[in-house]
């Protein structure tokens, strides 16, 4: 035998081997772990994002751009999709998804950003599962077990700890508190879309969401577009990143990690979030994390991971 019909049949023997290797990765645990980095990606970077874009424009307008933009993507895929699966009470649904986990979650968030660093504000906004177990427990009369109360007094007095480091503390209507609102809409958000995936794709139900938060937000849309035509080049790419990002591809993998996973199981994944928001806000921002950020985010990420991982099996 030749060299160079074994070195040829070499290569076929390791292309074969290579092939079946990556056949060995089925579609159904390739996608969702997609769709999982994706979310933490994103929505890692929207954080700095945000407090970038804030320095040239203002909470509420913020949100109107952002939105109207990703709307605008939105649009184009129902319009290429054509989704008929939905039931005339699923659009209630659609839309106070739109109004909570778009419209109210980003403006709460805006604003309490414009006072509270990014950093901070990705350990806040990162309870959001201690919020959906809290639901769970009001609405769906699940049990509250002694598991679930420890985490939750864990998660939220590491809130307290990062808040005690923030503008105002956890006094009402300061920044530390509007981000915490922010979580609960989230978690909202989350339970009330969960039965559509039975009949719908999570890209239609995504786009439709996006859409009714948009409308919701449009009273700010004309103050949105003249501070932004006002700023900096690197504020409209901010700008566009948000709607594209975690507005556009953030969103959508979320919904499909729902999907796949379920609210209690997702919501694990979002512990990666908060270390890496607070890296790049320090890299972007030059927010050197305080000493109170990073002890309360370990507890509040510590309490997150009680109650998802003992809670519910009490």
């Amino acid at each position: 035998m030749s060299m160079g019909v074994l070195c040829q049949q070499m290569f076929v023997w390791h292309t074969a081997r290579m092939n079946k290797k990556a056949g060995d990765i089925p579609m159904t645990t390739f996608l969702p772990a997609l769709a999982v980095a994706g979310t933490v990606i994103t929505w890692s970077f929207s954080f700095a994002a945000i407090g970038y874009a804030l320095r040239e424009v203002e909470p509420l307008p913020l949100a109107a751009i952002r939105f109207a933009l990703a709307a605008v993507f939105a649009i184009a895929w129902i319009a290429w999709r054509r989704p008929r699966c939905f039931l005339p009470g699923d659009f209630f649904v659609l839309a106070i998804s739109g109004l909570l986990g778009i419209a109210t979650y980003n403006v709460l968030l805006n604003l309490g950003q414009a006072t509270v660093s990014a950093g901070a504000a990705g350990f806040i906004v990162n309870t959001q599962p201690l919020f959906m177990v809290l639901l769970a427990v009001l609405f769906l009369k699940e049990r509250f077990s002694r598991w679930s109360w420890i985490g939750t007094v864990l998660g939220f007095s590491g809130v307290a700890l990062i808040a005690s480091g923030q503008p105002g503390g956890l006094s009402f209507g300061t920044g530390s508190t509007l981000i915490m609102l922010a979580a609960a809409c989230a978690a909202a958000y989350s339970i009330l879309q969960r039965p559509l995936f039975a009949r719908a794709e999570p890209l239609d139900v995504t786009a439709l969401v996006i859409v009714a938060g948009a409308l919701a937000l449009t009273p700010w849309l004309s103050a949105g577009i003249s501070q932004v035509m006002r700023a900096r080049p690197d504020t409209w790419l901010m700008v566009m990143f948000l709607a594209i990002g975690p507005g556009i591809i953030g969103q959508s993998c979320w919904t499909y990690a729902l999907k796949s996973f379920g609210a209690a199981r997702a919501g694990q994944f979002l512990y990666l979030v908060p270390p890496f928001s607070v890296g790049l806000a320090w890299l972007l921002l030059g927010e050197i994390p305080q000493p109170n950020t990073v002890l309360g985010g370990a507890l509040a990420l510590a309490g997150v991971v009680i109650v998802n991982s003992w809670g519910r099996r009490s």
